[in-house]
């Protein structure tokens, strides 16, 4: 059988004992939002979680908080938890004190494991006012050294059923920790889907996303972070309007040199050609040092992207952000002197080891 290795963990043992019964089982999802491939077989040796996570009672917790609650804090060792298949509801915070968390999906494939919550920015705080974006975050990881493999985060906020909520703004997943890694994860939301930060304005946090599958329809990848996407599926839902969305609102700071790179990714929608922006620069309050940069190279778009591909982002024009492309192909990488294209050299500079080192020589992408 062959093997592979995921967050330091071979994929097999820490699913050894994942008979799906009860609840577990009916609650799967189904196949929808995305086509990654299936892990495959899950029943090779390899280190075994600390912790199983299972809705139906057979695990050791119930939920994905309790169990991230069980860590060790003072440890410092990734802390290791198998999730078997199922819907899990409810908000998710991994604090900055934390040890590192490893979240692993047991089904056979990312959409087998669910874990959503259900809230937007103008969705009633019981402790008074509303959430806001930040505390929308189905997930939210301040911790250093995240991983999850192989599962699904989800902000499961229904726009239609609410329209007296106006500030839609629904996260899936906030990172602000640094190194934190996802290989063969679904993203899946509308607004403000997947939230790349950092902890301060000139705080460097890194993420790196392999093989990942992210939905979405207005500024769906947003943040200062520097994060890198690898071979991975972007999809833009269609909202029926035009223009259908804006895949990225970078606010990465004027003092890091590196923001959103998106590397061998496929740019895919149902929406009509040319109605889909690749970004827009975000100010967070009108803070002037907010210079977001997006670069997308060796990557396929799909006819959703026009021949401007990029927007201003109410009185900031996108020129003035960092925004560029390097050898993009398909129906929606169509040549235009609106889309700022680097050349061989500068092109030397921008890829995933320049974007991810650091001081640390951090390298998740020769070993996940």
């Amino acid at each position: 059988m062959r093997r592979r290795t995921f967050l330091g963990i071979t994929t097999g043992a820490v699913a050894a004992a994942t008979t799906l019964t009860g609840r577990a089982a009916s609650a799967a999802p189904s196949a929808t939002g995305g086509d990654l491939a299936a892990v495959g077989d899950l029943a090779a040796s390899g280190p075994a979680c600390h912790v199983i996570v299972a809705g139906d009672g057979s695990g050791d917790f119930a939920g994905i908080q309790e169990a991230v609650d069980a860590a060790p804090v003072a440890s410092g060792s990734p802390f290791v938890i198998g999730v078997r298949p199922g819907t899990y509801m409810g908000r998710v915070v991994i604090g900055a004190d934390w040890p590192p968390i490893n979240l692993v999906g047991l089904g056979r494939r990312p959409h087998d494991v669910v874990i959503a919550d259900d809230r937007a920015n103008g969705t009633p705080n019981p402790a008074g006012g509303t959430w806001g974006t930040t505390g929308s975050a189905s997930v939210t990881v301040d911790g250093a050294d995240f991983r999850a493999h192989n599962l699904t985060f989800a902000n499961l906020f229904d726009e239609a059923a609410h329209p007296e909520i106006t500030n839609r703004q629904a996260v899936a997943v906030l990172t602000r920790g640094d190194r934190a890694a996802f290989s063969r994860v679904r993203f899946l939301g509308n607004q403000d889907t997947l939230y790349a930060n950092s902890a301060a304005a000139t705080t460097i946090a890194r993420a790196y996303f392999r093989e990942c599958y992210i939905e979405g329809d207005v500024d769906f990848i947003f943040g200062r972070a520097t994060a890198v996407f690898d071979r991975c599926r972007v999809h833009s839902l269609n909202r029926g309007s035009n223009p259908n969305g804006y895949v990225t609102a970078p606010s990465t700071d004027i003092t890091n040199p590196h923001g959103f790179l998106f590397a061998r990714c496929t740019f895919t929608s149902d929406a009509p050609p040319a109605t889909v922006f690749l970004g827009r620069p975000w100010h967070p309050s009108q803070d002037p040092n907010a210079i977001g940069q997006t670069v997308i190279r060796d990557s396929r778009m799909d006819a959703h992207i026009g021949p401007t591909p990029w927007s201003d982002f109410g009185t900031w024009p996108w020129r003035d952000a960092r925004f560029a492309e390097y050898r993009n192909y398909g129906p929606g990488a169509i040549a235009s002197p609106d889309r700022p294209q680097l050349t061989p050299t500068e092109a030397s500079t921008q890829t995933i080891p320049a974007f991810l080192r650091g001081p640390d020589n951090w390298s998740p992408d020769r070993h996940l």
